[in-house]
């Protein structure tokens, strides 16, 4: 029982030392090294249990239970290795080649165990039970045992050397895993040599309590370098946080990072609610405040604003925000107001908090007085919602003041103010607006050109393309006269959806407009398109331009109705549309046009033009070898020029060739091809 009696000790002593770590782990970040600690640990206690129910199951000679308990106890043992080496990695802080192999290995050689055992179940190369309970190691167990030697021992001596070069702040890093690895080395090779001496665990439980004992002088020294860093920063700043103070119940100086606090001021209001003035976990310990302080109905909001990831997320592109809820001060609920601000080390959260309640209350009053009104202020700020910047301009002096509308509460808020607008709008143009752009808009906001633009119109609209980080955008302003006359009102907007949304509805329309020209079944143009060609054609020879020389190539399809009659209209379809890729494919610089059920007509120009002749008479040899073999489409054509001397309408182009069309056709049906 003398082996039982480790695997106890270890389990009771490893629940005591690490309870509380354990208890806190959904606390911890999930990337951070004491919660992948934590993995480790829970992974130690299952093989000390497991290590604990073998000697029993021993003991009472139960063998199939036996069994299943030691290779439950070796798996525990190999989970526990990957997790150890993943804690190492994080606690140690690297991220290069070493980390990566340190890490690989872990999950050889977890995988190698996982593997082992399962061929185990069928040929034994870990371990084996005899029926009489006798346990005989295999070679899997003396190569498991000596990779975990080589393990401990290369880490031992990394972290040894590495003491030497280490700042302060690293060597008790190194020095817990040099200590707690020289241990399990140890252990692990005695283990090698005997299988019922508990050697293994002892290794793991000294190298827990050496980690431990080192994690703990860590938090010790670290928390000592916080007080002292805080200290010096609460005196240094003492003199802005009292001023600071007067408008807030309390500010807090926040580690993003761990989470330690301290409070650099209060009030007496606020002391009911014994919020104490630095403690180690702001964002768990400031939760557990807003479940007994914030109102019922807030208590949910209040609780989900004290995240360390969501107070980072609601800081991104932003220098601060706000948020509020009711707090339970003394016996009544009062709002307050909770402001959150990054610091300039990047590294802190300052929070402060202020009792809005007396402000809320006059405000209430003041809307009852007015609810019934609509000011000309609510109107500018709904009008200002919809630009990303208006500017206030003085005319004679040019200075200006540039407002911008606050998303979350509506309110117009100056953004900037300067003593020159269009001093510094001509800078502006200069580095930011489009090269294409810059003429156009130096010239339109030219002040005397403006304001003389402006004398007979309501207002100036001017459309141009920005550069911003090395994209393009498309912006709007608009500029006004106030009722004054001393005063311009200048919008500035972002319209690259808009105009997105305009480029996707042009294309929309032009392919439809592109499929309302194309005959659907062969893919060629349609009657409507030809009527559109006839019509632009007719229009450039009325108007006394120099045409380009042109023909048409007027064809019908011989014997559809014979195949429609006998195969079914599907050949006919198919018939149609292998004579319209014969003609395509013949005339590849001209459009074809389906114009009837059998009528196409091809409107030659190009090199199709100049090469007619030969094209048509290699189409009307092909069309003969098709009628003569029985495959293939067979097609009547005929051709015409147009000639400027004699020629005043389209039509008179088009009926020569058609005519030519028929006289083909007849020749066709007499066997012969003209």
């Amino acid at each position: 029982m003398y082996y039982a009696s480790a695997s106890i000790l270890a389990a009771i002593h490893h629940l005591i030392i690490n309870h509380e770590i354990i208890k806190n782990r959904k606390d911890l970040p999930k990337d951070g090294a004491y919660y992948k600690y934590t993995q480790f640990l829970i992974s130690l206690m299952f093989f000390y249990v497991g290590d604990l129910i073998w000697v029993f199951l021993l003991e009472i000679k139960t063998w199939h239970l036996a069994y299943i308990d030691t290779m439950l106890y070796f798996g525990a043992m190999a989970v526990s290795v990957l997790f150890w080496t993943r804690f190492v990695v994080a606690y140690l802080g690297k991220q290069g080649t070493k980390s990566k192999v340190f890490l690989a290995l872990g999950w050889g050689i977890c995988i190698f165990v996982i593997c082992s055992l399962i061929f185990n179940l069928f040929d034994p190369v870990v371990f084996s039970i005899e029926k009489d309970m006798t346990y005989i190691p295999h070679w899997g167990r003396f190569f498991l045992l000596g990779v975990q030697f080589f393990m401990f021992a290369v880490i031992t001596l990394y972290s040894f050397f590495a003491m030497k070069r280490a700042t302060e702040s690293d060597v008790v890093h190194y020095r817990a895993i040099c200590m707690s690895g020289l241990v399990m080395a140890v252990f692990v090779s005695l283990q090698m040599f005997t299988a019922y001496v508990p050697f293994y665990t002892f290794g793991c439980f000294l190298a827990n309590c050496l980690v431990h004992v080192f994690i703990e002088e860590d938090e010790k020294r670290a928390l000592s370098e916080f007080k002292a860093t805080t200290q010096k920063e609460k005196e240094r700043y003492t003199q802005v946080a009292t001023g600071l103070a007067r408008d807030y119940e309390a500010i807090y100086y926040i580690d993003i990072e761990s989470g330690r606090y301290i409070e650099v001021s209060t009030s007496e209001r606020y002391d009911s609610m014994n919020v104490p003035q630095e403690g180690q976990d702001f964002y768990s310990e400031t939760r557990a405040n807003a479940r007994k302080y914030a109102h019922p109905d807030d208590r949910a909001f209040a609780e989900s604003m004290y995240f360390k990831n969501k107070m980072l997320k609601n800081l991104e592109n932003k220098p601060s925000y706000s948020y509020r809820y009711r707090v339970l001060v003394g016996d009544e609920y009062r709002y307050f107001r909770f402001v959150v601000r990054l610091s300039d080390d990047k590294k802190h959260f300052v929070l402060g908090d202020i009792d809005v309640e007396d402000t809320m209350t006059a405000q209430s009053q003041e809307l009852d007085k007015s609810k019934s009104q609509i000011t000309f202020t609510q109107m500018a700020e709904t009008l200002a919602s919809n630009y990303d910047a208006i500017y206030y301009v003085e005319v004679k002096t040019g200075y200006y003041e540039g407002f911008t509308a606050d998303k979350l509460y509506g309110e117009l808020q100056v953004a900037r103010s300067g003593e020159d607008f269009f001093a510094e709008t001509i800078n502006n143009i200069m580095m930011v607006v489009h090269p294409q752009d810059k003429e156009y808009m130096l010239d339109s906001l030219d002040k005397d050109k403006l304001l003389s633009s402006l004398e007979g119109m309501k207002r100036i609209v001017l459309e141009y393309r920005l550069i911003i980080d090395d994209k393009v955008e498309h912006t709007r302003l608009i500029a006004r006269n106030t009722s004054d006359g001393e005063h311009i009102i200048i919008c500035v907007e972002n319209i690259e959806k808009e105009v997105e949304k305009e480029k996707e509805r042009l294309k929309e329309l032009q392919t439809e407009k592109e499929l309302a020209r194309r005959d659907e079944l062969t893919g060629t143009k349609n009657k409507t398109a030809f009527a559109e060609l006839e019509k632009s054609v007719q229009g450039n020879i009325e108007g006394g331009l120099d045409y380009l020389p042109f023909g048409f190539a007027v064809c019908d399809i011989n014997d559809l109705k014979k195949v429609n009659d006998t195969q079914g209209h599907k050949a006919g379809d198919d018939y149609i549309k292998a004579s319209a890729k014969l003609l395509c494919d013949t005339f590849v610089h001209s459009p074809v046009f389906r114009v009837g059920g059998d009528e196409f007509v091809i409107f030659l120009r190009s090199d199709d033009y100049t090469n007619r002749r030969k094209l048509v008479a290699d189409l009307k040899k092909k069309i003969l070898d098709n009628q003569k073999s029985g495959q293939g489409p067979v097609i009547s054509i005929g051709t015409a020029d147009y000639s400027p001397n004699t020629d005043s309408n389209v039509n008179d182009v088009f009926e020569r060739a058609d005519d030519a069309m028929y006289e083909n056709k007849r020749w066709l049906k007499g066997g012969d091809v003209r």
